[in-house]
């Protein structure tokens, strides 16, 4: 399969709009490595845990769901922002583990957080680049006068669709909700953005049952002995695309922002796989004590590992400082996006349990 050509992507700019504040909310349920002794030979644990980095996740419990997740850390972020809930225009909830099947889950958060029936409502199906399309979404808004202030719902409870036979999967995922406020403010710089696709990777990352098309799993040798209804991860396909692509995306986004490398603060990845990570920052020559993760604690939380990187690694410092940030999200899709702009300091980052 060919590259994707970053340089044919969308090269996207906003302005007049900042992060106010960003909560993170996690299941207080702590799944370590010694859960799986009984499930996995213990060789073979080892194995995926030394290349994945994850030491343990969080996990959601039947009852909560990411929508709930993410109604806590709003809950949390109005209240640390001191916003009434009818100042706030529009709310997006990014997520590919919707409340139900119908109706969108971003009409429940409103009602729960008593947001008014003039705020915009809408949710959009985005796994792991989903976080820095949701700011430039939530951004263009502001841009355009179409809103003052912004709610992004970003989560994910993968944990609900791994099949708990397959190690690939069941080591790597954990769950997390979100919350990042928008609002207007004119003075502040530019914002860049790259978002692109490539939808000859849909099959590499799929969970092939439970919307409304027939797919046959009988005719991919990939599927055999796997269920339709859980996550399917090629996942040397996911690590060749990841790795040829996405330091075209940080060399891209850099020189569309006009900054060099040296002037980030840090560099905030998609929390896909620690080895991964590593490999990503040193073939961008990224400074490594620049790069921060929390994988190994809270493993892949598919779109909001980002956030989450911000309110648990970043957070005593976006409470005081203005940090220079380079996102980057990539995955299922193929989908990838990039953010480079000013965030901080924050009204309110903080990391909150169910």
């Amino acid at each position: 399969m060919s590259s994707p050509d970053f340089i044919a992507g969308r090269e996207l700019r906003t302005h007049g709009a900042r992060i106010a504040g960003v909560v993170s909310c996690v299941p207080s349920k702590q799944v370590d490595n010694d859960s799986f002794a009984e499930r996995f030979d213990p060789s073979a644990v080892r194995d995926v845990v030394k290349m994945i980095g994850v030491d343990r996740r969080r996990w959601a419990d039947e009852n909560t769901s990411a929508g709930d997740l993410c109604r806590k850390a709003g809950e949390k972020l109005l209240a640390g922002l001191g916003w009434q809930a009818d100042s706030i225009d529009a709310l997006i909830f990014i997520s590919q583990t919707p409340d139900y099947r119908l109706p969108g889950t971003s009409f429940v958060l409103q009602a729960a957080l008593g947001l008014p029936t003039s705020c915009l409502a809408l949710d959009i199906n985005l796994g792991c680049s989903g976080y820095p399309q949701a700011l430039w979404l939530g951004m263009n808004l502001i841009q355009s006068g179409a809103a003052k202030r912004v709610l992004l719902a970003v989560g994910d409870t993968i944990s609900k669709m791994i099949g708990p036979n397959d190690r690939s999967t069941t080591l790597l995922f954990g769950d997390a909700g979100t919350m990042t406020a928008l609002e207007a403010s004119p003075g502040d710089a530019p914002s860049h953005f790259v978002i692109g696709a490539d939808g000859k990777g849909v099959r590499n990352l799929i969970v092939p049952s439970g919307g409304f098309k027939a797919y046959d799993a009988a005719a991919d040798e990939r599927m055999i002995d796997k269920s339709p209804e859980c996550l399917f991860m090629d996942g040397g396909e996911i690590f060749n695309f990841t790795l040829n692509a996405v330091p075209k995306l940080i060399a891209r986004t850099l020189e569309i922002a006009g900054s060099d490398k040296y002037a980030y603060d840090a560099f905030l990845f998609h929390q896909a796989n620690l080895f991964m990570l590593k490999h990503l920052a040193k073939k961008a020559g990224l400074p490594a004590d620049r790069v921060p993760t929390n994988i190994g604690e809270y493993g892949n939380t598919s779109c909001a590992s980002i956030p989450l990187l911000m309110t648990t690694e970043l957070k005593d410092r976006l409470k005081k400082e203005t940090l220079q940030l380079g996102m980057f999200g990539f995955g299922v899709g193929y989908s990838w996006a990039s953010a480079a702009l000013a965030v901080g300091p924050l009204d309110i980052v903080d990391t909150i349990e169910t």
